[in-house]
């Protein structure tokens, strides 16, 4: 018996654990000010992207910082959001960022990367939930909106 030797490599799905406070979101307000608390005094002062993640009960499970860019705009890569969403074995995400600006008006750009991260959510059986957009005093809820 001839044997054959491979270079494939076993690998394990394992669950993340944050040290995050589990708590039932249920509306955008409630995204919103939970998502804030993520930025703390740089929220006028440049755009940073943040994922947080949900089980099946849309409790809280786990958070990432995806990207952070300057005053006008920060790059986001799909294939890391995926990632923590395998990871943290998540059912629902929410999506948010900061516009230091002040505007809570959508860009052209923001409405394009959702439909991005809510098509690779639909691949991984992750649903995207909400898309929020946070100025210093006040937020913009894309599910509110009617644009998920």
């Amino acid at each position: 018996m001839k044997t054959y030797k491979t270079n494939i490599k076993q690998f394990h799905i394992v669950k993340e654990h944050t040290d995050i406070p589990k708590v039932k979101i249920t509306n955008s307000r409630m995204s919103a000010d939970y998502i804030r608390q993520f930025y703390k005094d740089d929220i006028g002062v440049f755009e940073s992207f943040f994922l947080l993640l949900l089980n099946r009960a849309n409790i809280t499970v786990g958070y990432a910082k995806i990207s952070q860019g300057g005053i006008a705009g920060t790059v986001v890569d799909v294939p890391i959001i995926g990632k923590y969403m395998v990871e943290n074995l998540a059912s629902h995400a929410i999506i948010a960022h900061n516009h230091p600006s002040g505007s809570l008006s959508p860009s052209n750009a923001d409405i394009q990367m959702t439909k991005k991260v809510q098509e690779a959510g639909k691949i991984l059986d992750c649903e995207l939930l909400d898309h929020i957009i946070l100025t210093e005093d006040d937020y913009y809820s894309f599910a509110d909106g009617g644009r998920l």
